[in-house]
C-alpha cells in the first residue's frame, strides 16, 4: 500500500513550515532558481495547507449550495400542497386488509402515478377532438394508440417526470402509508423513524417553550427579588452578597441537584471584600439563571425562597451595620488615650444602671445585663447556675444587686468567695490575700479534692512568665498546684479575681512582680505598636538585622491576637461593639440605641489614676510582646534547620562565654531553676521555644542591673554567636518552609491525620531530590500501642500506620513486637536517633519485604524517636534507602538534622490533631447531654477556627432536631469573603463575644470557645427555631453545658503543653487513665456541684427536715444519695423511714458528697438506687423550688455517669 504523502514526508525527515508563511515558498523558490539543485519538498509544504483552506471552501459552498436548492424545492411543494391540496378521492385506496395490500401498493408506486396522468390527457384530447359528440362523423381517433404513445413517451425511467396533480400526490401519500404497514421493509423503518423524528422534534419544541414560559416567570420572579434587594435607588445589588447567597444555599438543603452543586462548587468565581461592586436588573438575573437554569420548579422555588429570606437578612444587616459603625465610634470617643481597651466592669455597670432607668417596655427589648449572654458562664453565681430559683426570684436578687452595685461605675463589686469562707466584701478578700498568701495551700491540705471557684492559681511558678489561670478554669475547680521553689525564685502573684470578674479594675488586672515585668504579657501578644526606649534602642543597633523575615512572619501570626492581651477585664473594641449589639437586642428602637450611645458617652469616666495605670500597662505589655517577638526570631536564628528546639548543652557552652565568662555563677543559678521547673531536661537536653524564653529570663534575672539592658545584652551576644553561609541560609529558609508546610496541613486538614502524613513524606522526598543526591527514600511511622491481645509478646507494641505508596503492601499496618528482630524498640527506649550505615552489616535489621533478595538488602536505615511535649517517646518515623541502587546511599549529617526536624513537625502535627479529635469528640458527648435536655433547640453546628487563613471556620459536627450527630471527615470550609450573611459567626470569633441574630426567621445564637491565649478555638451556632429565648430551664442547661465544655477544651488543652503534668482528681483518672470523651465533662461538672454542696449548711436543710411527710420525689433524692454513699443501707430503715432519713440530712453528709468519688473501685451501684432516680422528671424537681433538691438531684446524675463511664473502660475489648 502506497505511503500518505504526509507519511512519506515525515519519514524522509521532512520538515513543513508552520502557518501564515504562505509567501515562504515563492521566496525559496526564487533563491534556488540558479541552483542545479531541486528545491526541499519541505520548503513547498504550504501547498497542502492551501489545497485544504481551498477544498473546504469549496465543499462548503457545495453543500450550501445544495442545501438552497433542496430548500427552495421543500417551499415550492409546500406552496402547491397548500395551493391544490391533494384529491381526497385518493384515499379510497388505502386499506389495511393484508391480502391486497402488496397489489395495491405495486398499483399506486408503479403503475398508476403514471397511467392516472395518461389517462387524463387522454381525456382531455378526446373532449379537444370531440370524438364522444353525435353529430360528428366517427373520428379516426384511437384512444388506445394515444394512450400507449403518450406511456411511452413518459417513462419515468427515461423521461423527466411532469408535475403531478392532486390526485397523483395523493396517490403517492397513500402508497407510502400502505408501505409503512408492510414489516421489514425499508419504507416501513423510514416512516417510523420519520415519526420518532417528529414526536422528539415536537417534544423539543414543546420542552423549549416551555422553557421559555418558565424562564419568563423566573425572570419575573427575580424582578420581584431584585427590589427587595435592591440597597439604594440606583436600583443595584452587591456582587459579593449574591455570590455569598450561591454558595451558601448548599449549605442549608439537601435537595439541590447534584449537577447545581457541583456548579457552584465548580465555578470559581471573583470573590470581592467589598460591597461597592453592583449588578443591575439584568445582569443579577442572568447571573442568577445562570446557576438554577437546570432545576426544577420547585426546587427554583425552594431557591426564591430562600433569596427572598437572605433579603429580608440583609436588609437588617444593614440596619445592624449602621449600629455597629456607631457603637464603634462611641468606643473611640470613651477610648480618651487610644490605647485600644475599655474597662469592662465600668461598661456592665453602665448597662445595668441604663436597664434600670428604662421603662418597662424598653426593657423587653433590651436583654438583662445581669444575666448571661452579657455576663459571661463564669460570672454566673454556681447557686443561680444549678439551682431552681424561678425568673422573678432571679430578677430579685438582680434588683439587690443593683441597689449594692448603684456606685460601682468607677470599682464594682465582687461576688466571689474564698474557698469555705464568704467575706463581705472584695475589700476582705483582698486584705485576706495580702495578709495570708498560703492560705490557699491550706485550704487545699484541708480539701484535697477541692478547686475553688473564686480565685485563680498560678500553673506553676515560672519566673518571668507567670502562667495566670483564666477565670473559667478557677470557677471550674482545677487543682491547685503547689511547688517547691528553689532559692531565688521569684513568687508568682495570684490574681485577685472573683468567679464573676467584678471588682478588678482595669488598671488592677495584672500585678507586676519585681522581678518578672511583663509576665502577662508574655502569655499573650499585645496589639499595640507602640515603642518603648527599649523597643528603639533594639531596633537602632539592629540585633536581628537578617532575621527580618522571621519576625515579620511572627507578627503576621500574632496580628489577630488583640483581645487576648488584657484576658476579660478590657474590652477590645470588637468585644465593646458586639457587647452592645447584644445587649440592645434585635428588636430595639433606633430612639432607644441612640439614647443608650448618649448615656455610655457621658457617663463613662475614668481618673487620671486610672488613665495612668492603663497607659503603663498597655506599655508594660507592649515591652513584654516585643520581647517575646524578639527572643523567638533569636530562636529560629539558632534553630537553623527547623528542628523546633536547641541542645541545652550547645546554649549553656555558648552563654559561658558571655562577658568574658564573668557571670557562670548566675548561668549556673538560672539553669538550675530552669531544670526545676522543667523536669525533662534532666532526661532530654531539649529547649523548646518556650523554654529557651524562659531561659534568658532567668539568667537576666540573675544579673545585676535592668532586666530589660540585659536581655539586650545577652541577645546581641547571642545574635553574633551564629553565623551562617549564604548557601546554609538558604537552605535552612527552604527546609524550614517544608517544615512549615507540615504543621499548616494540620491546621488545614480539618481533624484529619491523612494530609500530614502525605506533608511529612512531601519534605523527605523534596529535601532528597535538592539537598540530598537525588536518593530514593522510602519512609513509614510506626505508633506505640498497648498490646492488648498478646501480653506475652510485651505491654507494647509499633503498629505502622503510614507509609511511602511503595511500600504499602509491605509496611502499612503490620505490627512490630519487642521479641522481633529490629532497632525501632531501641530509639524508642533510649529515645535518640539511630542510624545504621549499612544494613547488609548490622544482622538485626527486620525486612518486612521477605521476599527482597539477599543482595538487594544494602542501603541505609535511620530510625527517629517521636516525641510528644513532655519528650516522652510516642513512636518512631524510619527512613531508608534500600529502593537507592547508587553508590552513595548513607544519610549524611545535615540530612540527619532535618529529618529531626521532620520528626519533631510532625510530632507537633499529630499531637495538634489528636487535641482537636479530643475536643470534637468531648463535645459531641456534651451535644448528646444537652438534646434530650433542650427540646427547644432544633439545630446545632460547631464549628473549628483555622488560625492560618483568616480565621476561616471548618464545619466539623452537626446536630438535627432529633439530635442525630455527624462529626465530618470532609468539613466544609468557611471563608469570610464568601459568607456575608454569616458574618455573626466571623464577629463571634473576632470578639470572643457571644453573638445573637436572626438568620432566615430562626434565632441563632454564636457562642466562642478559647484556648488558652483566649484564641478562638471553635464556635458553637445553636439555632433555637422561632423562639425569641429559650425557656428559663433550658437556658440553665444551655449554660451549664458550655460551661463545661470551656473547661474540658482547656484541660484537654493544658494537658498537651510542656512544662505541666495532667493534673488528676478523681481514682479513674490517676489509676485507669480513663479517656473516655465524656469524662472530662462530666467531672468539672462534679466539680462544681461539690462547691454548690459544700457551700450549703445544716440550716439549708431546715425546711425539708421540718416536714413530717416530705414529697416522695424528695424523699427519693435523698434516698439515692445516701445509696450512692452507702450501699449497704440497702433496705433498711435508714433510708426508708423518713423520721431516720432526715436525721442524715447534716454537715458530715455534705463533707461525704464533697468528697466521694464515684469513679473508685469500690464504688458500688445499686439497682434500687436506679429504681430510685429514674424516671424522676427534671422538671417537677425545678418546680419544687428546693436548692438543695436540685444539687443532690444533679449531683447523683453525675456520679452515675462517671461510674457508667469508668465501667465501660474498663469493660471495653481491645479492638482487634
Amino acid at each position: 500500500m502506497a505511503a500518505h504523502p504526509e507519511e512519506s514526508a515525515e519519514s524522509a525527515g521532512l520538515q513543513y513550515p508552520k502557518l501564515g508563511h504562505e509567501d515562504g515558498a515563492a521566496t525559496e523558490m526564487g533563491s534556488n532558481q540558479g541552483n542545479d539543485e531541486l528545491p526541499c519538498l519541505s520548503n513547498y509544504a504550504s501547498w497542502k495547507e492551501c489545497f485544504y483552506e481551498k477544498v473546504q471552501q469549496r465543499c462548503l459552498s457545495l453543500q450550501e449550495t445544495k442545501a438552497s436548492v433542496i430548500g427552495a424545492q421543500k417551499a415550492e411543494k409546500e406552496k402547491i400542497e397548500k395551493r391544490e391540496p391533494c384529491d381526497s378521492l385518493a384515499r379510497e385506496w388505502y386499506s389495511e386488509e393484508r391480502e391486497t395490500l402488496d397489489t395495491r401498493i405495486y398499483l399506486l408506486d408503479k403503475l398508476l402515478p403514471t397511467l392516472i396522468p395518461g389517462v387524463e390527457n387522454l381525456l382531455m384530447e378526446v373532449e379537444r377532438k370531440h370524438v364522444l359528440a353525435s353529430d360528428k362523423d366517427p373520428s379516426t381517433f384511437d384512444p388506445i394508440n394515444y394512450l400507449a404513445e403518450y406511456l411511452m413517451r413518459h417513462n419515468p425511467l427515461y423521461s423527466v417526470p411532469t408535475k403531478p396533480g392532486p390526485y397523483v400526490r395523493g396517490i403517492k401519500m397513500v402508497a407510502e402509508e400502505l408501505k409503512s404497514l408492510m414489516r421489514g421493509t425499508t419504507s416501513e423503518r423510514l416512516v417510523k423513524m420519520k415519526a420518532e423524528a417528529k414526536d422528539k422534534r415536537e417534544a423539543r419544541e414543546e420542552m423549549e417553550r416551555k422553557k421559555a414560559e418558565e424562564r419568563e416567570m423566573r425572570k419575573e420572579t427575580l424582578t420581584a427579588l431584585f427590589k427587595e434587594w435592591t440597597v439604594d435607588g440606583k436600583h443595584r445589588i452587591p456582587v459579593a452578597l449574591v455570590q455569598s447567597v450561591l454558595r451558601s444555599f448548599p449549605d442549608v438543603t439537601d435537595s439541590i441537584p447534584e449537577k447545581m452543586r457541583k456548579a457552584i462548587q465548580d465555578r470559581k468565581l471573583k470573590i470581592l471584600n467589598t460591597l461597592e461592586e453592583t449588578l443591575k436588573l439584568d445582569e443579577f438575573t442572568e447571573f442568577v439563571l445562570s446557576y438554577t437554569e437546570h432545576v426544577s420548579s420547585d426546587t427554583f422555588q425552594e431557591i426564591m425562597k430562600y433569596l427572598h429570606q437572605c433579603g429580608e437578612d440583609f436588609q437588617e444587616a444593614r440596619e445592624r451595620a449602621l449600629w455597629r459603625q456607631n457603637f464603634t465610634d462611641l468606643f473611640q470617643d470613651c477610648d480618651y488615650e487610644k490605647v485600644g481597651v475599655l474597662d469592662r466592669q465600668k461598661i456592665l455597670a453602665l448597662l445595668r444602671e441604663f436597664y434600670d432607668r428604662s421603662p418597662v417596655a424598653e426593657k423587653r427589648e433590651l436583654w438583662n445585663p445581669r444575666q448571661w449572654p452579657i455576663i459571661k458562664l463564669q460570672e454566673i453565681d454556681l447557686a443561680d447556675l444549678w439551682g431552681g430559683l424561678d425568673d422573678q426570684a432571679a430578677e430579685s436578687s438582680d434588683a439587690e444587686v443593683s441597689k449594692e452595685g448603684e456606685d460601682a461605675v468607677s470599682e464594682v463589686k465582687g461576688t466571689g468567695f474564698e474557698a469555705g469562707e464568704e467575706p463581705s466584701s472584695q475589700e476582705d478578700i483582698k486584705t485576706e490575700k495580702e495578709a495570708e498568701p498560703g492560705s490557699a495551700e491550706r485550704q487545699d491540705e484541708a480539701l484535697p479534692e477541692s478547686a475553688s471557684d473564686g480565685y485563680n492559681l498560678s500553673r506553676d511558678g515560672e519566673p518571668g512568665s507567670e502562667k495566670q489561670v483564666e477565670e473559667e478554669e478557677s470557677s471550674l475547680g482545677r487543682e491547685p498546684e503547689t511547688e517547691t521553689k528553689s532559692e531565688g525564685d521569684r513568687d508568682v502573684a495570684d490574681m485577685d479575681v472573683t468567679g464573676s470578674e467584678q471588682g478588678a479594675p482595669a488598671a488592677e488586672a495584672v500585678e507586676e512582680t519585681p522581678a518578672g515585668k511583663g509576665s502577662f504579657s508574655r502569655q499573650h501578644s499585645s496589639q499595640f505598636d507602640q515603642q518603648t526606649s527599649s523597643e528603639t534602642r533594639l531596633q537602632d543597633d539592629n540585633l536581628l538585622h537578617d532575621q527580618g523575615p522571621s519576625m515579620a512572619e511572627i507578627q503576621n501570626h500574632r496580628a489577630s491576637c488583640t483581645q487576648s492581651s488584657f484576658g476579660a477585664s478590657c474590652l477590645t473594641q470588637p468585644q465593646f461593639v458586639q457587647l452592645m449589639e447584644t445587649f440592645v437586642g434585635q428588636d430595639s428602637s433606633v430612639p432607644t440605641v441612640k439614647r443608650l450611645i448618649a448615656f455610655i458617652k457621658e457617663e463613662y469616666k475614668q481618673t487620671e489614676e486610672e488613665k495612668m495605670e492603663q497607659l503603663e500597662k498597655v506599655h508594660h505589655m507592649s515591652r513584654a510582646a516585643q520581647r517575646k517577638l524578639l527572643l523567638e526570631a533569636l530562636f529560629e536564628k539558632w534553630d537553623s534547620n527547623g528542628h523546633g528546639f536547641l541542645d541545652l548543652e550547645e546554649v549553656d557552652a555558648v552563654l559561658s562565654k558571655f562577658m568574658g565568662g564573668m557571670k557562670k555563677e548566675a548561668l549556673m543559678k538560672a539553669r538550675a531553676r530552669l531544670c526545676s521547673q522543667y523536669p525533662q531536661l534532666s532526661r532530654v537536653e531539649m529547649v523548646s521555644p518556650k523554654v529557651f524564653q524562659t531561659f534568658l529570663e532567668l539568667i537576666a534575672s540573675e544579673l545585676t542591673g535592668n532586666e530589660d539592658e540585659a536581655i539586650d545584652n545577652l541577645v546581641r551576644f547571642l545574635t553574633t554567636s551564629v553565623e551562617q553561609s549564604h548557601r546554609e541560609s538558604l537552605q535552612s529558609l527552604t527546609r524550614r518552609k517544608w517544615l512549615q508546610d507540615i504543621q499548616q496541613a494540620a491546621e488545614t486538614g480539618g481533624a484529619s491525620t491523612e494530609s500530614v502524613y502525605k506533608a511529612v513524606f512531601k519534605a523527605i522526598s523534596q529535601d532528597a531530590e535538592a539537598h540530598g543526591g537525588n536518593k530514593k527514600i522510602s519512609a513509614y511511622i510506626a505508633l506505640l500501642e498497648e498490646n492488648q491481645l498478646s501480653a506475652e509478646q510485651g505491654q507494647v507494641l509499633l503498629r505502622y500506620v503510614a507509609c511511602t505508596p511503595d511500600d504499602a503492601p509491605y509496611v502499612l499496618n503490620q505490627t512490630l513486637h519487642r521479641h522481633m528482630k529490629g532497632i525501632s524498640f531501641a530509639a524508642v527506649d533510649e529515645g535518640k536517633p539511630i542510624h545504621v550505615p549499612r544494613v547488609q552489616l548490622h544482622g538485626n535489621i527486620h525486612f518486612w519485604n521477605s521476599e527482597r533478595p539477599e543482595e538487594e538488602r544494602k542501603g541505609s536505615l535511620l530510625v527517629l524517636p517521636l516525641y510528644d511535649a513532655r519528650w516522652r517517646v510516642f513512636g518512631i518515623l524510619g527512613l531508608d534507602t534500600l529502593r537507592d541502587h547508587s553508590e552513595k546511599t548513607i544519610f549524611l549529617t545535615h540530612e540527619i538534622i532535618f529529618y529531626q526536624g521532620v520528626s519533631h513537625a510532625f510530632s507537633k502535627a499529630y499531637h495538634h490533631i489528636c487535641t482537636r479529635e479530643n475536643v470534637l469528640q468531648m463535645a459531641v458527648y456534651a451535644l448528646g447531654w444537652l438534646y434530650p435536655r433542650t427540646p427547644s433547640i432544633h439545630t446545632v453546628t460547631m464549628y473549628l477556627v483555622e488560625p492560618a487563613k483568616d480565621k476561616a471556620l471548618y464545619k466539623m459536627i452537626t446536630t438535627d432536631n432529633t439530635g442525630q450527630k455527624e462529626i465530618h471527615s470532609s468539613p466544609a470550609l468557611l471563608l469570610k469573603e464568601e459568607n456575608l450573611l454569616r458574618d455573626y459567626l466571623f464577629r463571634c470569633t473576632d470578639s470572643l463575644e457571644i453573638a445573637l441574630t436572626a438568620v432566615r426567621g430562626e434565632q441563632h445564637i454564636a457562642v466562642p470557645l478559647h484556648d488558652l491565649s483566649r484564641q478562638a478555638l471553635g464556635i458553637f451556632d445553636i439555632s433555637i427555631g422561632h423562639h425569641k429565648k429559650l425557656p428559663p430551664q433550658e437556658q440553665k442547661d444551655l449554660q451549664k453545658m458550655l460551661k463545661m465544655v470551656q473547661a474540658a477544651c482547656l484541660e484537654i488543652l493544658w494537658r498537651s503543653l510542656e512544662e505541666t503534668e495532667p493534673t488528676y482528681v478523681l481514682e479513674a483518672e490517676r489509676v485507669a487513665n480513663v479517656r473516655h470523651p465524656g469524662f472530662l465533662f462530666h467531672r468539672f461538672m462534679l466539680q462544681d456541684l461539690r462547691e454548690c454542696v459544700r457551700k450549703l449548711g445544716a440550716e439549708s436543710f431546715a425546711g425539708v427536715k421540718s416536714c413530717a411527710e416530705p414529697p416522695a420525689l424528695l424523699h427519693d433524692i435523698i434516698k439515692a444519695v445516701l445509696l450512692l454513699l452507702h450501699p449497704d443501707w440497702k433496705g433498711s430503715e435508714e433510708i426508708e423511714n423518713w423520721s431516720q432519713c432526715k436525721l442524715k440530712l447534716d454537715d458530715n453528709l455534705i463533707q461525704e458528697i464533697y468528697c466521694f468519688d464515684p469513679t473508685a473501685a469500690s464504688v458500688q451501684i445499686q439497682a434500687e438506687l436506679l429504681d430510685c432516680i429514674t424516671g424522676i422528671p427534671r422538671a417537677t424537681v425545678w418546680q419544687q423550688g428546693c436548692a438543695p433538691a436540685e444539687y443532690l438531684h444533679h449531683w447523683v446524675h453525675t456520679c452515675l455517669a462517671l461510674a457508667e463511664i469508668t465501667r465501660s473502660q474498663h469493660s471495653e475489648k481491645p479492638h482487634p
